[in-house]
């Protein structure tokens, strides 16, 4: 059965320079069906700012045929070894919203336990070049709400240039995700994400753009010192 994995990895700084110039994920990697390999962002940060592209550190969004590729991907390739000494969570699909082309949505969905069961969101883009400004006008509020909400455990955005970004995030519950979406959480200006939701639609940002959830598997390793950032995996 298709899963997907989600990893975080800090590289040499030169290192990571030269990967974002030649991706070390093969396509033709045995099992693997689609991968987006980003450099990480600090949600919200200033748009200029050493915080806001953060050159050592990688994300890697990938989806495979079923777990053991995966598996043997971090055992026996040279960069799935360097992504195994990171952190990655396993993910399971739950449901789609949008486009995006490259990944093959699994006709299978798995469920939640219930709705205080943990959940992962990943949102991922092509930008139009001249959209940029005002998505920057719109995104950064909503970047803001999802790192300072109360519900999310883990939270990033990521890019890869010339024009693909993403966000990922773990929250406590599919609750709190749901209720920041539709505006009902109770925090400062909670309505910021539905806010954009229109814009979008009166205007896309995007040429293409997907929103993916997940019920969460499995967690692997450390970030930044720390681990455990699915509650009751």
């Amino acid at each position: 059965m298709s899963m997907f994995s989600y990893h975080l990895v800090e590289l040499p700084l030169f290192v990571a320079v030269k990967r974002i110039f030649s991706n070390p994920i093969s396509q033709k990697t045995k099992g693997l069906i689609h991968s987006e390999y980003m450099t990480a962002m600090t949600l919200g940060s200033p748009i200029f700012s050493s915080s806001r592209v953060l050159i050592r550190q990688i994300a890697v969004f990938m989806q495979w045929e079923n777990e053991i590729k995966l598996e043997n991907y971090l055992e026996q390739d040279s960069f799935g070894r360097v992504l195994a000494k990171g952190w990655h969570v396993r993910l399971s699909f739950i449901r789609r919203w949008g486009k995006f082309s490259g990944f093959k949505i699994p006709n299978y969905k798995d469920r939640l336990e219930s709705p205080t069961s943990p959940v992962v969101a990943v949102t991922i883009a092509r930008m139009k070049p001249f959209a940029v400004p005002r998505f920057i006008n719109w995104g950064r509020p909503v970047e803001k709400l999802v790192r300072d909400h109360p519900g999310t455990t883990l939270s990033l955005a990521s890019v890869k240039f010339p024009n693909t970004v993403s966000t990922f995030s773990i929250w406590k519950s599919e609750k709190e995700m749901t209720d920041m979406v539709h505006g009902h959480s109770t925090v400062e200006k909670p309505k910021r994400h539905s806010a954009a939701m229109k814009e979008r639609e009166r205007k896309d940002f995007h040429f293409e753009f997907t929103t993916l959830r997940f019920k969460p598997l499995a967690e692997f390793g450390e970030w930044k010192g720390q681990s455990g950032f699915i509650p009751n995996i």
